[in-house]
């Protein structure tokens, strides 16, 4: 039985523990994925995200890629631990990487002056929510994620790599798997502070 929505919003954490195993078809991974660019809102319809998944070899790639980049910016003496945090993520399953189209955006931009300033800004919002639907559907089907942001770091290589058009901006990398070892504890901070409600 599936997870209510609530249930997937309170239960979506950060897995850093996951493995190269899969307890859902890739046919599957793609069916949430394509579920989450088709129906995640975007301001002025804009549907500038775009969204790359790479597994298998294309994902050890990616993070054989991004250890290679920050080697080359990592003291030799303190680079243990960073590469331990990159093969963390290459242990996963996968890696769906977020896009956002700056054609669309500049488009936008021509067509409506007057809001030229906020596309920008909208275009972020709406990659955050793509990137958060995707985390909650991959939870919701048994599988952890995380977040990270090696963008600058590796973008030209990752278009490269896999022919990803000039105009797509990188703009965060999710790997994902099952997990194999469950998240810290999570703190809240009071609600009274983070909410308010007038009537």
């Amino acid at each position: 039985m599936k997870k209510n929505f609530y249930d997937a919003v309170a239960d979506r954490r950060t897995y850093y523990g996951i493995g190269k195993e899969s307890v859902i078809s890739d046919e599957r991974i793609k069916e949430v994925v394509e579920h989450a660019v088709k129906h995640t809102p975007s301001s002025f319809n804009s549907q500038s995200s775009r969204v790359v998944i790479l597994l298998d070899k294309q994902h050890d790639r990616l993070w054989d890629i991004t250890k290679e980049a920050l080697r080359k910016i990592v003291p030799a003496d303190k680079f243990s631990s960073t590469e331990e945090k990159i093969n963390s993520f290459r242990n996963g399953y996968g890696t769906i990487l977020f896009f956002e189209d700056s054609s669309v955006i500049k488009s936008l931009q021509e067509q409506f002056a007057l809001y030229k300033d906020n596309f920008p800004i909208w275009s972020q919002q709406t990659s955050g929510m793509h990137q958060y639907v995707i985390w909650t559907a991959l939870e919701v089907e048994g599988l952890g994620a995380s977040l990270q942001h090696y963008n600058e770091l590796i973008e030209s290589d990752v278009k490269d790599e896999w022919r990803i058009p000039n105009n797509w901006k990188l703009i965060a990398q999710m790997p994902f798997g099952k997990p194999i070892a469950s998240p810290g504890e999570k703190e809240y901070k009071p609600l009274n502070n983070r909410v308010k409600m007038f009537k």
